[in-house]
C-alpha cells in the first residue's frame, strides 16, 4: 500500500476507455516525481474497464481501486469522490484517455513550491488521435509565451481576462490544483454538468489564489472530435455555454457591458453555423433570454468591432489576455 501521506494525489476517473488504460497509467507510473498516490476510478464501464483496473489493485502506488455499480451521470461527480478520498496536498485528475510526459508532475510541483497560495498550475498540451499519434498545430494559442517559460497571475485576475472568453485549460489532465480548494467547491451545482463544469471549476478555483502558467507542452489530451460535433449538432453544448457566462459575470460585476456583448456575440456567431434549423432558432431565443438582447444585432456590433480592432484601443480577446511583462 502506498505511504499514509503523499504530496500529489492523481485520480484516473475511467468510463468506457480500456483501450487507453493502459497507456494512461504507465505515463502515470513512470513520471519523475514520485511522492504520489494513484486512486483509480471507473464509472460503471460496460467494456472490460474494470477487470483491467482490478489487476492495479496490490500496485505499490496504488490506494484505491472503486468500480461503480451504476454510472454516475457526470464526470465531475467522479472528480469530487477522487478528491474526498485524496490524502495528497494537491490533486491531478489524470484522464483516462491522455498521457503526458515523464516530467508532468514535476515541473507542476517544482511551479508549486516557488509560490505561497497557489490554487492551480497547469502546462500546455500536444493533440494526439484515436492511434495516439501527436496531431499538428499551436492549439494552446499562446502566441509566442512558450519563450518565456511560466507566469504567476493573481487569479481574479486571470479569471476576468483569460477564463471569462474561453476555458484556457484545454482538459483536466493539464492542471495540478488544491484540494482544499477544490474542496470549498464540492457541493456546487456546476458539477452536474455536461460540457461546462470544467468551466467554471477552473474559474471559481481561479478565484481562491494564484495561477501559474507552464509555457510547456507536458500534457498529452487525446481529441475526440465525435463529441465535440454531438455536442454542437444537438445544441446541448451551447445551452449550457449562457448560464455559464452569466454566472462568471456575477463573481466579476466589474466587468464592461462593452466586454460583456463582446463575449456573448462571439457566442452566437459561432450558433450561426449552427446548420440544423430548429436548434439554431431554439439557441436565438434561448440566447434573448439569457442575456436580454438581440443576437442579430450582438453580431453586427461584433462585426463592426473586429472591422476597426486595427485601432490599438480596441478591444478584442487577445489583447484582453494577460501576459507577463
Amino acid at each position: 500500500m502506498p505511504n499514509s501521506t503523499c504530496k500529489v494525489s492523481i485520480i484516473v476517473p475511467n468510463y468506457n476507455y480500456e483501450r487507453y488504460l493502459k497507456e494512461r497509467i504507465n505515463s502515470i507510473l513512470n513520471q519523475t516525481y514520485t511522492d504520489y498516490e494513484l486512486i483509480l476510478l471507473d464509472d460503471a464501464s460496460t467494456d472490460n474497464s474494470a477487470e483491467l483496473l482490478a489487476k492495479y489493485k496490490n500496485h505499490p502506488k496504488v490506494s484505491h481501486v472503486i468500480i461503480n455499480k451504476e454510472n454516475s451521470g457526470s464526470p465531475f461527480k467522479q472528480w469530487m469522490k477522487g478528491i474526498l478520498l485524496a490524502k495528497g496536498e494537491w490533486i491531478w485528475i489524470a484522464e483516462a484517455d491522455d498521457s503526458s510526459k515523464p516530467n508532468f508532475l514535476e515541473t507542476c510541483i517544482e511551479q508549486i513550491e516557488k509560490e505561497e497560495n497557489i490554487s492551480f498550475v497547469y502546462t500546455g498540451s500536444n493533440f494526439m488521435d484515436q492511434n495516439s499519434q501527436i496531431l499538428e498545430g499551436d492549439f494552446n494559442k499562446w502566441n509566442g509565451r512558450d519563450k518565456i517559460k511560466v507566469a504567476t497571475f493573481p487569479g481574479k485576475n486571470l479569471a476576468e481576462h483569460n477564463l471569462y472568453w474561453r476555458n484556457t485549460i484545454i482538459n483536466a489532465s493539464a492542471a495540478v490544483f488544491s484540494k482544499n480548494n477544490a474542496l470549498i467547491l464540492q457541493n456546487e451545482d456546476f458539477l452536474e454538468m455536461k460540457n461546462c463544469g470544467d468551466w467554471l471549476f477552473w474559474f471559481r478555483m481561479a478565484l481562491l489564489g494564484k495561477v501559474t502558467e507552464i509555457y510547456q507542452n507536458l500534457n498529452i489530451y487525446r481529441h475526440h472530435q465525435s463529441q465535440t460535433k454531438k455536442g454542437l449538432a444537438t445544441g446541448r453544448l451551447w445551452e449550457e455555454l449562457f448560464p455559464t457566462i452569466l454566472y462568471m459575470e456575477k463573481y466579476l460585476p466589474t466587468i464592461s457591458k462593452y466586454k460583456r456583448k463582446l463575449c456573448h456575440a462571439s457566442i452566437y456567431r459561432q450558433i450561426r453555423k449552427t446548420k440544423n434549423r430548429e436548434i439554431k432558432r431554439k439557441l436565438q431565443a434561448a440566447y434573448k433570454k439569457a442575456f436580454k438582447s438581440n443576437p442579430t444585432l450582438d453580431y453586427y456590433f461584433l462585426k463592426l468591432n473586429l472591422h476597426l480592432s486595427f485601432i490599438p484601443w480596441i478591444l478584442t480577446e487577445d489583447r484582453d489576455r494577460l501576459r507577463k511583462k
